[in-house]
Parts: structure tokens; C-alpha cells; sequence
């Protein structure tokens, strides 16, 4: 079997775009908020559509940072769990540029009450490849359910706000069929 040179970009692209997503997960995890600067280009749009009000607009990681942080700093217990990903390389692997999605489970406890919830979410993304590492250029994050005392379920977010096409595609945006 010959692997093509397009291929093995995907996958070398796909890995880097999913430690990307993983040192996100870490930097939540640890509450290491000066870390989030360095996954995001400085001038990377991050909306927060939390389903209450209207959706927060920050600019770069370190806008990112410090608003994760306030948020949950009444936890005693924060852990920021990737569920699913799937990544899409419109231009092809090579152009340096893809979108995803990232679906998501915050397990959590309050410290004052010592009550355990979850909340479910949803990021699309857009990524850049800059100075040799997969970066956040765009991120937008949406709400899908959450213990409110009972659990609270949205709609999906629709037009959802990047087109990656489903299964069956070509990685490049193809179809394979």
C-alpha cells in the first residue's frame, strides 16, 4: 500500500490540530490561564453563547483565560472533558487553515454547596497554522445542555456557524462518492 503525500498531511495536520485542542483541555484543567495566550493568534474572534443573554464577544486567549477563570473559580472541582472532534481541511492539509467542531462535558462542584453538575457544549472553530503550531483563529461556543436544578436542553445551533460537510466526505471537502 502506498500512502499519497496528501494523506500523510492530513493525518500530520489532524494530530496537531487535536494536541491543540488537548492543551486547551489542560490549561482548563490546571486553571492555567497565562497558558491560554499561546493557543489562541492574538486577534482570534471567541463568541460564548452560554444560552443566557446575549453572547459574550472576547479577543485572544488571554481574554479567554481570564473569562474561564472567573467563571469557575466556585468550583472546588473543574473538569473540562472532549467528547468528540471532527476536523475538516476545506483548502486542503497543506493550506494551513481548517475548521471543527469539538463537542464537550464540564463535570463540576460547587464549593459552597457541594452539588455536582455537568454542563454540555458545543465549539466550532476555525484554526490557523502559524509559526509551526496549529492555533485557535476563530472559536465559537454554544451551550447544549446543563444542570439548572433540573437539566436544561437547546436547540442546536443552527445555521451553525461553520460548514464542515458530514460522513462520506473527502477530508478536503469533497465528497468520496
Amino acid at each position: 500500500m502506498v500512502i499519497d503525500d496528501e494523506l500523510l498531511l492530513t493525518a500530520v495536520h489532524d494530530t496537531g490540530i487535536r494536541r491543540l485542542q488537548h492543551a486547551y483541555a489542560d490549561v482548563v484543567n490546571r486553571r492555567a490561564w497565562p497558558e491560554m495566550e499561546d493557543l489562541f493568534l492574538p486577534e482570534a474572534a471567541v463568541v460564548i453563547d452560554t444560552r443566557k443573554g446575549d453572547p459574550l464577544r472576547l479577543v485572544g486567549g488571554a481574554a479567554v483565560g481570564e473569562f474561564i477563570g472567573s467563571s469557575v473559580a466556585k468550583f472546588s472541582f473543574f473538569e473540562f472533558v472532549i467528547l468528540n472532534a471532527h476536523i475538516v481541511f476545506p483548502g486542503g492539509a497543506g493550506a494551513g487553515t481548517a475548521v471543527g467542531r469539538l463537542y464537550m462535558c464540564e463535570h463540576r462542584q460547587d464549593e459552597d454547596s457541594g452539588r455536582w453538575t455537568n454542563a454540555f457544549g458545543l465549539y466550532h472553530d476555525r484554526y490557523a497554522f502559524a509559526v509551526g503550531h496549529w492555533r485557535f483563529a476563530e472559536r465559537t461556543y454554544h451551550s447544549l445542555a446543563r444542570h439548572a436544578p433540573d437539566l436544561d436542553v437547546f436547540p442546536f445551533p443552527e445555521p451553525a456557524p461553520l460548514h464542515l460537510p458530514g460522513p462520506g466526505a473527502h477530508p478536503q471537502g469533497g465528497r468520496t462518492s
